[in-house]
């Protein structure tokens, strides 16, 4: 059934993903916001994570850390004033660092500008806008792990319990351990906050497909890397940012390259020198390498930097573990559904529009998946609302 599904989902989906042009805001913005609005759900979500910004003690970190989340004329910092020429340049500095494949402007749609540079409301200006609310955004790539409005929401504010959670059972489990609340709070946040204009929504009810890059063994997804590029571009510290960078990859275990080389590509981004503003250093063989924070760097030890602000960051991530899964269960339940709701998945932006993303919007992919694992797909049937007459 899983086979028989992907091949669904490329046969159906991407075709009408790959059509859409991703040089300007999606179309589908809008309806993605209206429908968000309805979900108590997302709603919900999204409240907690305005008060968990609003715990955040450095009062400069806490506004710009609100306003990117609530308010739609808080500026992309990283896009500001950038010409089409300041792009061309970064996006060749980005292929001469070994960050950027060059083959991949003839395989993605719009080209390599249009996955590192998605389209944003009043591009090259002082103060380049959002093209589409928090509170609408998804959480991942169409089909993916809460790929529906709304979904960056829920899938922040899980992330941002968890981190909670990770940092309080660190601290009764090894006693009184220092640890910096605001990066707690605030990297889980800043981590995804480029998804708002990297996952945009089309007119059909799919997404904008979502650029990797990184380094030939450190792809990452483009919102990782871009959301980086802002949080240097704003100042922010280097604890923050480097937390912020480990979300993919924590740097141990030989995998500090990762984190080093996300943070280039970022530095790159965002016009500043990395080491000179003291999120990478270079070591005796010139190679960059993480910094020694706090008091880390007395010994001058040839391992990791390591704060433990990272390993928190890194784990509370984590959720795709189930929400990946679940999602693509949830999309092959709903489209042997759908007929019985009156829509036709091969009608694809009304099936998407008024019934898949409003459903998954309202009860999400991860509840779904529990009512069937527990009750079957009559359980489902009687979860969602049958649409008015």
């Amino acid at each position: 059934m899983r086979l028989l599904f992907s091949t669904l989902f490329y046969i159906i989906i991407v075709p009408c993903i790959l059509a859409q042009n991703q040089n300007v805001p999606g179309a589908g913005n809008a309806l993605a916001a209206e429908i968000s609005g309805k979900s108590k759900m997302v709603q919900s979500a999204y409240r907690f994570l305005q008060e968990q910004a609003r715990s955040i003690h450095d009062p400069a970190l806490r506004k710009q850390t609100l306003d990117a989340i609530s308010d739609p004329q808080d500026c992309i910092r990283h896009r500001a004033l950038l010409s089409d020429a300041d792009k061309d340049r970064i996006l060749h500095a980005l292929i001469a660092a070994g960050l950027l494949a060059a083959h991949d402007d003839a395989a993605f749609p719009g080209g390599l500008k249009a996955g590192v540079f998605p389209a944003v409301i009043h591009d090259g200006s002082q103060c380049p806008l959002p093209p589409q609310s928090f509170s609408s955004a998804p959480g991942s790539y169409f089909g993916g792990h809460h790929s529906y409005p709304g979904g960056l929401a829920l899938h922040e504010a899980f992330n941002e319990t968890a981190a909670h959670d990770l940092a309080r059972n660190y601290q009764h489990r090894y006693g009184s351990v220092s640890m910096d609340h605001d990066i707690v709070i605030a990297a889980p946040i800043w981590h995804d906050w480029a998804k708002i204009f990297v996952f945009q929504w089309n007119q059909d009810g799919a997404e904008f497909p979502e650029l990797e890059f990184g380094g030939d063994r450190s792809k990452t997804g483009g919102h990782h890397i871009l959301g980086l590029a802002e949080t240097m571009k704003r100042g922010f510290s280097p604890a923050l940012v480097i937390t912020q960078a480990c979300a993919h990859s924590a740097p141990s275990q030989d995998n500090e390259f990762k984190v080093v080389n996300w943070l280039r590509a970022a530095a790159i981004i965002a016009q500043i020198d990395p080491v000179e503003k003291g999120y990478l250093m270079r070591d005796s063989h010139e190679n960059f390498r993480l910094p020694a924070l706090r008091k880390s760097g007395e010994l001058n030890l040839q391992d990791t930097n390591l704060l433990l602000e990272y390993t928190i960051h890194n784990l509370s991530d984590s959720d795709f573990v189930f929400t990946a899964p679940a999602a693509k269960t949830a999309d092959e339940i709903l489209r042997q559904l759908a007929p019985e709701f009156g829509f036709n998945p091969a009608d694809t932006a009304n099936y998407n529009n008024r019934f898949r993303n409003p459903v998954l919007s309202n009860l999400t992919a991860e509840r779904l998946v529990m009512i069937y694992s527990a009750q079957g797909m009559q359980g489902i049937k009687k979860a969602i609302p049958r649409p008015a007459p």
